[in-house]
């Protein structure tokens, strides 16, 4: 069960799933021994939408979760219907397309943080292939922090081809590289546009590089070469919301 895509470990995704798809919700599994008022409130939230609630040991949760931090709180969901391709996400109402695409990120908690990030700076999907990546799991779920619920993680067969499916939308793909050529101080972002970013210390992938419109740099000041996904994601990501925010207030 610790792969199972139907089941949420943690409060933050299980009551995210209550207050967003409560009907999506099979049923919850809280630890006998907490007893907290995190708990009530969660239990109170159940109650009232009427979703049953079982009360088991924490060895059980330890099974169920598959080694998982679960924080006594498990639940077992329904697949939510969502956007599946790039095509449901092109039409956003009320401002151009912005959305992330992951080229190799196979670290569960990169994908769970950059997915948190995103709901934070109001991402209309991320997008990773189908291969070589981490896909949406009881611990991406988690680390999202409920961003899972509200983010569609969108899966293509192949990267390079949903890159050139974009660029034909008139997206404009901004792909994060040491050696970019543009430093992301200067950079100017207008319209639809997309980040590419790739896993710490590989970064993109020489197709995925060559399929960018722009390579852009993050200026480092010390020691680090690099910097983890999930931070170089919250980063670029900013930049175009700030961006965004001013040219449409």
């Amino acid at each position: 069960m610790a792969g199972d895509k139907n089941v949420l470990l943690g409060f933050h995704a299980v009551v995210a799933r209550l207050r967003q798809h409560p009907q999506s919700v099979r049923e919850i599994f809280v630890d006998a021994a907490r007893h907290d008022g995190r708990l009530r409130d969660l239990l109170a939230v159940a109650e009232r939408l009427q979703v049953r609630v079982s009360t088991v040991d924490e060895k059980r949760l330890d099974g169920m979760s598959g080694g998982g931090r679960h924080q006594g709180v498990i639940a077992l969901v329904q697949s939510r219907q969502g956007p599946v391709a790039l095509e449901d996400v092109l039409q956003p109402a009320g401002e151009p397309p912005f959305l992330l695409l992951l080229d190799g990120v196979t670290d569960p908690h990169n994908l769970g943080a950059c997915l948190r990030t995103a709901d934070a700076l109001g991402v209309h999907a991320v997008v990773v292939p189908k291969d070589r990546s981490a896909g949406m799991t009881p611990v991406v779920a988690k680390v999202a922090s409920g961003a899972a619920e509200s983010v569609p993680l969108i899966v293509v067969t192949n990267l390079v081809r949903a890159m050139e499916q974009l660029k034909q939308a008139g997206v404009w793909i901004y792909g994060a590289a040491e050696d970019g050529a543009q430093s992301l101080f200067g950079l100017q972002v207008q319209g639809a546009s997309a980040w590419v970013l790739g896993a710490e210390g590989q970064g993109l992938r020489r197709l995925t590089r060559e399929h960018c419109d722009v390579l852009v740099r993050i200026p480092m000041l010390g020691q680090v070469e690099s910097l983890n996904v999930s931070v170089a994601a919250a980063l670029c990501l900013y930049e175009t919301r700030r961006q965004r925010d001013q040219q449409h207030p």
